[in-house]
């Protein structure tokens, strides 16, 4: 089974978690948009979703899914979303998609959250993903200088590097920019997370830690299920 089948069986496993009349978090990048399909497939009523990024809600639209957003919503029922890493205890790597700030507020604000993923995205240490890290456009060089200082406390010798597209500099639904720091190993992700949310500049990181409830993983022979 190749990896993007496996994408699409969590996917559409964790849309079987959904009842009518859910406000559900819909999360961004490929692994969510089979989510998000399969979910709208199932015509549920009464469902009102929040989506974590333009692409995401305009791929909810055009399925014919309801859109609210956190102001009108401030609950949420169940979230799921993918991952670029899956780590002991549920701990994650998020931001491939350059939506991590709205997909945490997200996250924050579910009762429950699931993670789905193919088998590949499951690690026993995580790290060897970039982690992203969004910061403010104004002054951005001069918190990756701090941000390089933190990560050489965590025995992170590569210094975060400001991503790029064909366009330019990657910009955020919300006008940040988006750094990645290629950790090889992170040794104390709850020490880093908290080291990165006291930079002034820093806005978030892909450090999701003791949210995901329960993972659903695509494997070659269909789908695993892991609760916290």
């Amino acid at each position: 089974m190749s990896a993007d089948d496996q994408k699409r069986h969590a996917g559409e496993a964790a849309a079987l978690r959904v009842e009518a009349g859910m406000v559900v978090g819909l999360g961004t990048g490929s692994t969510a948009a089979w989510f998000v399909k399969a979910l709208a497939a199932r015509n549920l009523t009464g469902l009102r979703c929040v989506p974590t990024s333009e692409a995401t809600a305009e791929l909810a639209r055009e399925l014919g899914l309801t859109l609210s957003t956190l102001e009108d919503t401030p609950r949420i029922d169940l979230t799921v979303d993918g991952a670029d890493e899956i780590g002991p205890g549920l701990a994650l790597i998020k931001g491939g998609g350059a939506a991590l700030l709205r997909e945490k507020l997200v996250w924050e604000a579910s009762t429950r959250c699931i993670v789905i993923a193919d088998t590949a995205k499951v690690v026993k240490t995580l790290g060897a993903f970039a982690l992203p890290i969004e910061v403010v456009a104004f002054g951005h060089k001069t918190t990756a200088n701090r941000i390089a200082d933190v990560l050489a406390d965590h025995d992170i010798a590569m210094p975060a590097r400001v991503r790029m597209a064909e366009r330019g500099l990657v910009r955020t639904d919300g006008g940040n920019l988006i750094y990645d720091a290629r950790c090889g190993v992170i040794h104390d992700p709850v020490r880093l997370a908290d080291d990165l949310k006291l930079i002034t500049g820093v806005v978030e990181h892909g450090l999701f830690l003791d949210l995901a409830d329960e993972a659903i993983i695509g494997t070659e022979t269909g789908v695993e299920a892991r609760v916290l």
